[in-house]
């Protein structure tokens, strides 16, 4: 059972032009682990990199983040692996591997140069038997694995050649399938179609039920700092890391400051008409006690064509329902971390520049 608790405080509101309190004299002194899946991690690593320290076997390192200092000594994203659609859907069966796809977005989001070796991991196959659909970065994760016999040695060499500026690890290195409970009884397995059900998750489950996390991960969330779940899917993106053993225990006895970055959307089939406080108790639900020490809540509103726009997907604003998270025992942050483009994302650098704020706090009291 997991007891750790925290007081709520006070409301802090992010002014959407604040800056960061981080100076050069805190530089290299964070640990991060970023936990979560699909693009809301791929999002949030690319404002975490900018205040990354390049990695000691970068040839030709860049300069994107050459304005900031380098307050992330070592920055860890922990990647769902339950992914069985698209092309490492087809991976998976045919090779009997871990999904690629997710882990192979934030590579390429922590890369050291986005330019023509990320081009290439992206560069999806239009044409040719069997290789229409693949993308050419998760072929050449299927090819590291079958030469290593280790998925997670074959991300961690992947990330070599792409000089990522952070570490990768996969939740677990076993092979493991979701299930659902529904709301009508029924049990539905295969992330594909639980997320393509119209009825509501009632309960999430992992098959087999067991599996043990990856020792590095486990080892990542413990020595943070600061250690962040979401932006992403509620459950196949952020609850299915919390249900392999190891996961929910290293947050609960971790000394890191621990932050959940709400969602700026519900999604149809997942998290429809949930509030930003109910999201975290479906979490809390699933890990059987609290988490968070705080959370990360969007207060900006979208325009009205945005808002159609996703209303006719089954999406709609979720609510900073504020008082009720508090009462939860996690302290919000409501703020503007909204980057409205075609498709709504948060503003990764507002973000970074928010979360690394608390981590130097927590880290000074």
């Amino acid at each position: 059972m997991l007891t750790k608790m925290h007081p709520a405080s006070s409301i802090a509101t992010q002014p959407a032009d604040s800056k960061p309190l981080a100076s050069t004299a805190d530089s290299a002194c964070l640990r991060v682990a970023a936990i979560g899946g699909g693009t809301g991690l791929s999002t949030l690593l690319r404002g975490l990199k900018r205040h990354t320290q390049s990695p000691s076997y970068a040839t030709n390192p860049t300069d994107i983040s050459a304005e900031l200092p380098a307050i992330i000594s070592d920055l860890a994203a922990i990647v769902t692996v339950t992914d069985d659609g698209g092309s490492s859907g087809r991976l998976r069966r045919d090779m009997n591997m871990l999904p690629p796809g997710d882990l192979r977005n934030c590579m390429v989001a922590l890369s050291e140069d986005e330019h023509l070796l990320s081009k290439l991991f992206q560069y999806r196959f239009d044409s040719g038997e069997g290789l229409e659909g693949h993308s050419f970065g998760n072929l050449f994760l299927a090819g590291l694995t079958a030469v290593t016999g280790d998925f997670a040695l074959a991300v961690k060499m992947s990330s070599q050649i792409l000089a990522t500026r952070g570490h990768l690890y996969p939740a677990t290195n076993s092979n493991v399938n979701l299930a659902a409970l529904m709301d009508d009884g029924s049990t539905v397995l295969g992330e594909t179609r639980i997320t393509a059900s119209k009825r509501r998750i009632v309960r999430l489950m992992l098959k087999p039920e067991r599996v043990a996390a990856l020792p590095e991960a486990v080892e990542a969330i413990l020595g943070a700092d600061l250690i962040t779940l979401g932006p992403g899917s509620l459950y196949t993106s952020l609850i299915t890391n919390l249900l392999v053993e190891g996961i929910a225990d290293s947050l609960v006895a971790t000394h890191g400051l621990r932050i959940f970055i709400c969602n700026l959307m519900t999604q149809a089939n997942e998290s429809v008409h949930l509030t930003a406080s109910q999201h975290i108790e479906r979490i809390y639900e699933h890990t059987g006690g609290a988490i968070f020490d705080y959370a990360l809540v969007n207060i900006a509103p979208i325009s009205e064509t945005a808002r159609q726009r996703y209303a006719a997907e089954g999406a709609e604003q979720i609510v900073p329902d504020i008082e009720q998270i508090e009462r939860l025992g996690v302290r919000c942050v409501a703020g503007d971390f909204l980057r409205e483009e075609e498709v709504l994302r948060h503003d990764y650098e507002r973000v970074a520049d928010v979360l690394l704020d608390l981590g130097l706090n927590h880290r000074r009291s």
